[in-house]
Parts: C-alpha cells; sequence; structure tokens
C-alpha cells in the first residue's frame, strides 16, 4: 500500500473525526451525516479519500452503505492505529462527536429514522 494517500487522508479533519467514531464499530453514511453534523455531499467526499486510501472500505445493507475501518490496514501500518486510538481522541470536537454518538445510540433511532429527519443529537 502507497504511504502518501494514507498520509493524505489523515490529513483533514473531518476525516479524523470519522475514523474517531469509526474506531467504535460500522456506521452507516447517514448516521455519520448526523453525527458529524455534515451533509450527504461532504460525507461521501471524505468517505472516497478514506476509501481510496484503502484506511476504510464499506458495505451494503438493503439500501444503506456502512463504513468500517480496514483491519489489514492497521495491521500493515500501525501507526494509523496509534493516531486512532491514542491521537484523535484529544481533539475537543472528537470528544464532542462522542458523545453525539452516544446519544445517538441512546435514542434507539434507525437509519430509516433519520432519513426521516426525527432526531436532533443536540
Amino acid at each position: 500500500m502507497e504511504l502518501l494517500p494514507i498520509i493524505k487522508a489523515l490529513s483533514d479533519e473531518t476525516r479524523l473525526r470519522i475514523l474517531n467514531l469509526l474506531k467504535l464499530g460500522d456506521l452507516c453514511v447517514c448516521e455519520l451525516e448526523v453525527i458529524l453534523d455534515i451533509n450527504q455531499s461532504n460525507a461521501s467526499r471524505h468517505l472516497n479519500k478514506l476509501t481510496n486510501a484503502k484506511i476504510v472500505e464499506y458495505y451494503k445493507v438493503n439500501k444503506y452503505v456502512y463504513y468500517k475501518i480496514r483491519e489489514d490496514t492497521l495491521k500493515e501500518h500501525p501507526f494509523i492505529k496509534d493516531i486512532i486510538e491514542k491521537e484523535i481522541v484529544n481533539l475537543k470536537l472528537c470528544q464532542l462527536d462522542l458523545i453525539r454518538l452516544e446519544k445517538y445510540k441512546q435514542s434507539g433511532f434507525s437509519c430509516d429514522d433519520l432519513k426521516e429527519g426525527k432526531i436532533c443529537l443536540d
């Protein structure tokens, strides 16, 4: 795997925020949009960069696309795991994202509910 695309992918705050959430498990694009308070276009652009750098991968369940961190990439480049587990957590915005993720999980809402605009995490 080429190192330069990985380093470039890790150089953006939104992409670090995405990885911060994905370290706790797979998430659908619509969940990332709501938790990070970003639009679909922005989310897709950042997820494409992370996918092209082979840091994340995706799979489809019905009409939803879920993303997860690629374990093989973490094994090949352990510094990525260190950044995700030890450094990102120190960013204030990432700490707030984790709070929003917990609120979302506790809400019991699903992707269908998110598409209907039934949840507010603020």
